[in-house]
């Protein structure tokens, strides 16, 4: 997939050269007119969609769907003239530090800021798995108490 950012405050993901979706900021945050922001500079990692706006706003984005995960607005004081996810290589390991992703920010104001994503907290599958059989087990104690030689 490739993202591409325009002048005519477009952002939109291709699949080749298919038009997959587009992303606009009135639908992110409501309110706000169709012209009040467009984004500058944009990267596609695969998972994630990292952009910055003329406003010096950043956002990453999940790739495929599109939905927010993490917003800073006025993150630079100026236009975010480009963004850059952090390598997975060894040196980027370290500095992702059990983060989920790092996204680098550049403007005009010439600063450099990290953005962390952190990890999404989920569920270890034999956790998930010892709760269902609890939930199994539960089940069929209570269904022996309520009738009475059920088993």
């Amino acid at each position: 997939q490739v993202v591409t950012a325009g002048r005519d405050f477009q952002c939109c993901v291709w699949q080749q050269d298919q038009l997959v979706t587009g992303l606009h900021w009135n639908e992110n945050l409501p309110g706000i007119p169709d012209k009040a922001y467009r984004y500058q500079a944009c990267r596609d990692s695969g998972t994630f969609l990292g952009l910055g706006t003329v406003t010096g706003s950043v956002a990453i984005h999940i790739a495929f769907s599109l939905q927010r995960l993490y917003y800073v607005k006025e993150a630079h004081g100026i236009v975010v003239t480009d963004v850059a996810f952090v390598p997975e290589s060894r040196g980027g390991r370290e500095l992702l530090a059990g983060n989920e992703a790092a996204l680098l920010s550049v403007a005009v104001d010439s600063r450099c800021k990290l953005h962390l994503l952190p990890s999404r907290r989920s569920l270890p599958v034999w956790l998930l798995l010892l709760l269902c059989a609890g939930l199994i087990v539960a089940t069929i104690l209570l269904l022996q108490l309520a009738f009475p030689g059920f088993l």
